[in-house]
Order: structure tokens, then sequence, then C-alpha cells
């Protein structure tokens, strides 16, 4: 199994440390005879399971204390529907930006609760695909909120600043993004991820809200879904996805053992640089993504000759590289590199690449 390198966009690999501590743990934790998933989310036992969940989190972002900080169902679909509903009545507009899959999703799906405009898009000069900054004189301050996707797992595109929006609420996914990298999130209204990237396993969403905005709800937003709910009951307002908190706050703790998102941050940095490279010294590789808006977290490239795909992805699993066939949207190759992720993957990965034009360029 050590020799496995599980390239999934997400769900996505955890790492080993997490995943050894939480067989350990399965059947017998903390002595109690059975495992984490069997005990009342209302106990004291799992109760400090999930303040020390929030507690490391907070640390790991630097998370203000005039946050909340909420652990919901539904993932990042859930959210694109329960930040309109939150933030914005059915009369009021709100902004987006789209420059992928994503964001187009969250767009189409705000659309069915508010008037949704397209506030920036991404496009593409000599082939290349980036996104105009945004100014605050783009942005009218009348908007409820404006929302975009930092990272876009499809196309592979990272968005590196930050939308200026006046006093409209800057809402970001940050699903394939979060804890990657230091962020101000003193600078946003909100920023919510599903866990299934870079937090833990899928099932759960974590939502960082600022508390002026949490009686912002309609009256018609589901209970569960309601930010101000949500808060008030802990995120156990309803029973919560028990088993996969646990598990983020193993990973949270791995990340603070590791040196934080600062190391983090690093180590991505070069893992992606070490990719690219490979990617750059060949015509054999292609990537679309101009290098300023080249992602981090989700390396998307083409084989300039495409007949060679399936031949690329059948020997990429024989030599213990997984799920590197790229999304249906845009075919080609996507190494999604998360923190779990260790550099030895990387240079398995481009080491087969370069063996494979070897024998096939």
């Amino acid at each position: 199994m050590s020799d496995i390198y599980n390239f999934c966009a997400g769900p996505a690999m955890l790492p080993a440390e997490v995943m050894q501590q939480a067989q350990a743990e399965f059947i017998n934790w903390q002595g109690l005879g059975c495992s984490v998933m069997e005990i009342s989310h209302r106990s004291k036992e799992f109760i400090a399971v999930a303040e020390q969940a929030e507690q490391d989190l907070r640390d790991l972002l630097s998370v203000p204390d005039h946050y909340s900080v909420l652990f919901a169902h539904g993932g990042g679909r859930g959210q694109f529907s329960a930040v309109p509903q939150n933030l914005a009545h059915a009369q009021q507009s709100a902004a987006y930006l789209v420059n992928g899959s994503w964001s187009e999703g969250a767009h189409k799906e705000g659309g069915k609760y508010l008037n949704a405009q397209v506030v920036g898009r991404s496009v593409v000069e000599q082939g290349l695909a980036y996104v105009p900054k945004i100014q605050a004189a783009d942005v009218d301050q009348d908007f409820a909120f404006y929302h975009y996707c930092p990272n876009e797992t499809v196309e592979g595109m990272e968005i590196n600043w930050l939308p200026e929006t006046g006093k409209v609420p800057l809402v970001a996914d940050m699903s394939s993004c979060i804890l990657s990298k230091q962020i101000d999130v003193s600078k946003f209204g909100l920023i919510y991820a599903g866990a299934q990237k870079n937090i833990g396993p899928s099932g759960l969403s974590v939502v960082i809200v600022r508390n002026d905005l949490l009686d912002q709800a309609r009256d018609t937003t589901p209970s569960f879904m309601h930010y101000q709910t949500m808060a008030k009951f802990q995120s156990m307002y309803n029973t919560p996805p028990t088993y996969a908190w646990y598990l983020a706050g193993l990973v949270f703790k791995w990340l603070k053992a590791k040196g934080g998102v600062a190391a983090m941050e690093k180590i991505n940095a070069q893992k992606a640089a070490h990719l690219y490279k490979c990617i750059d010294n060949s015509d054999f590789y292609l990537n679309h993504i101009h290098p300023d808006y080249r992602s981090r977290m989700n390396v998307v490239f083409h084989l300039a000759n495409p007949e060679l795909d399936a031949l690329f992805i059948s020997e990429s699993e024989k030599a213990g590289l997984r799920a590197l066939k790229g999304h249906r949207i845009v075919g080609g190759m996507r190494a999604s590199i998360y923190n779990a992720m260790p550099f030895e993957g990387l240079v398995a990965l481009t080491e087969f690449m370069n063996e494979f034009v070897r024998r096939h360029g």
C-alpha cells in the first residue's frame, strides 16, 4: 500500500497517520468499549471532540472571535442553497464570479432563491485561461453578497487575489483549498468548504461566518440550514455527521503537528512547482491555464496526442498512481495534490510521466 498514491479529486486521500489512528480506535475508542461513531453526539465525550476540533480549526486559520464556526451537513452543494437563503431575501440580488464548473453550479443554484447576477468571468486569451480582477467599482453595493470559488477543481484554476467588493460581504467556496495556504479570515463575510478534500471524509462541511450575518436568513430557510440556529445549538440542532467530525478533528491535529497552515503552504507550493515543471519541460504535456492562475491543489494537463490518454491512465494505474483521469467536462488528466499527498507522490508521478514520454513520445 505504501507504493500507491491516490490523486483523486474528492473524496480524496487522508493522511496515513490519521487513518492509522482511526483504525486503532475504531472499535474501542478512549476505553469506552465502543466506537466514537456509536456514542451520542450530546455525550460529554463527543462534545469534547467537537469543541477541540473547532478550537483547532480556529487556531489553524486564526479565526477571529466574532466569527462562528459551524459543522454542517450537505457538503459544498448544500451551501450553494444555504448561502442565499441565509444571507439574502428573495427580492435581493447577489453577485457571482464564474470561473469554472463549481462556481457556475453555485450561481445556478443561487438563482432559485434570488436574482443571481454574474459579475466577473474567466476568459481565454492566447489559449490561456485567467480571471480579470474584480474592483469595488464593478460591484453594486446593494448586492447581498459576492460569491466566488478561489480554486476550481475541474478546470485546475486558482485565484490568488481577493475580489474587492466594498461593503458587500465576500463569500468563498474553499472546498478544495481551505487549509492549503494562509488566509485572512477577516476579509470574508463567510467561508464554506466541503470536507472531502483537505478536511476529512465526505458528508461534512465547515462554515465560518461573521456573526453579524447570522440573523439575515429568510423565514423559509430550513432549520437545519439556518446559520443562527446552527450557531445557537453548537452545530447540533440535529444529529451531525459525528464520525466525519471526529476524523476532521484528527486531521486538524495532524496539521498542527506538521507546523500548521504556513508549513503546508510551503510544501504545497513545492509539490505544484515540481509537477508543473515536468509539464512545461515537454511539449508532450499541455496546460491551458495562465501560469498566474494555475491551481496548486488540482493540476490539470492534457497529452498533446489525446489518442494516448487511455494508455496513460492504464499504465499509471499499474504504476500505483490512482485516479489521474481528468473530469469528463474537460478530459485529459488531473492530479489532485491536497495536503495529505506527500512530496514522494509527486516524484513518483513525474518519474512516470518522463518515462511515458520516453516510451511513447
